[in-house]
């Protein structure tokens, strides 16, 4: 018998503790270590890389394949509009109002309990809970620099807001700078070349391209011009402007695939930020995402980056909460939403095979 209850009562502690001890990414450092002292005092053994906290389950046995929990414990800054204290846990009708309650404090909670439940059970694979840093900012010293130390992976179940529905494929992420050379001169005469002028074809193939191939999950790829810069005053002829491109990719493109086929269309000099952030997808049919069919659960395309991007194994994100929460002032996650995510996950993986 699973006693919930006591599960539940622990995670709403634990998160208590958490939403009250400011996580900014890149600041975790006092919530990482109340997280491992919690965890340890619990009577489990720990492992720590930077503010990145885990734990293997005990027995642990190579021939086996090895199930990954991971959530993060780092938070964005607070947004203007809060009427409540963000680092206040606040209790009322029913739900937990502080700064990362939703995103993703309630995902870092109830995995540990299920975590803490499942070890205490055979199954066919071993266990690590993993809570990670800097996944806000998608930041180098976070899952990244663990997962090399880590056994290796067979599948990730990582703890976001999905109202406990599996997303099965999550758009990726690459930032482009674009930028046109001209040359400058002064605007009263017939001298220079303007660079504004050069990018502008560019610009309309980034508003009017569309990649062949289109996922059933996750939609095209997306182009988006968030920012453009050109000009030093009103009478000079600018002889650099710049683009920067926001670009969502789906599973069907890698990062380099889009960069290469964008470099063959525009004319401008463009640089990628990084290639780090692919899409991902995880096939319909595996064990994890049949089981959760089997058990109403709804499969979907997730818009919105999360570390999957940086896992080179199958994953699939599923976590108690509402995405729409994320971000937000007064961010909360409902009590009856905690509770929920602990049975469902260890419904999910006890006895799963992989």
């Amino acid at each position: 018998m699973i006693d919930i209850g006591y599960y539940t009562s622990e995670a709403l502690t634990l998160l208590h503790s958490l939403i009250g001890i400011p996580s900014v990414s890149r600041e975790e450092e006092s919530a990482a270590d109340f997280l491992q002292n919690y965890i340890e005092e619990s009577g489990i053994m720990t492992g720590r890389s930077g503010n990145n906290v885990w734990c293997v389950s005990p027995m642990f046995d190579v021939s086996k394949p090895t199930l990954l929990l991971n959530s993060h414990i780092d938070t964005v800054k607070p947004v203007n509009g809060w009427r409540k204290h963000p680092f206040t846990p606040k209790h009322e009708n029913g739900k937990l109002y502080g700064l990362g309650s939703n995103d993703a404090g309630a995902s870092v909670v109830t995995l540990f309990q299920a975590y803490r439940h499942l070890i205490t059970t055979r199954q066919a694979y071993n266990l690590i809970f993993l809570a990670s840093c800097e996944e806000e900012v998608s930041g180098k010293n976070g899952i990244e620099s663990v997962l090399p130390q880590l056994p290796p992976i067979t599948l990730g179940i990582v703890g976001e807001p999905t109202e406990m529905h599996p997303a099965i494929a999550e758009k990726g992420l690459m930032v482009l700078d674009v930028t046109a050379h001209g040359k400058a001169g002064h605007a009263a005469r017939n001298e220079g070349d303007n660079a504004i002028y050069k990018i502008l074809p560019d610009l309309e193939w980034f508003r009017t391209y569309r990649f062949p191939q289109e996922s059933s999950l996750l939609g095209p790829v997306k182009m988006s011009v968030t920012q453009i810069n050109a000009g030093t005053q009103h009478n000079v002829v600018p002889d650099t402007c710049s683009l920067v491109v926001d670009i969502r990719s789906n599973e069907f493109y890698s990062n380099e695939e889009l960069f290469q086929e964008i470099t063959r269309n525009i004319r401008s000099e463009a640089k990628a930020r990084s290639f780090r952030l692919n899409s991902s997808r995880i096939d319909p049919q595996h064990p994890f995402v049949q089981r959760a069919v089997a058990m109403g659960r709804q499969p979907f395309g997730s818009p919105t980056l999360s570390d999957q991007a940086l896992m080179r194994f199958p994953s699939v994100k599923i976590g108690p909460g509402k995405s729409s929460r994320s971000h937000t002032a007064d961010e909360y996650i409902l009590v009856s939403e905690i509770e929920e995510a602990i049975g469902l996950y260890i419904q999910l993986l006890d006895g799963l095979a992989l």
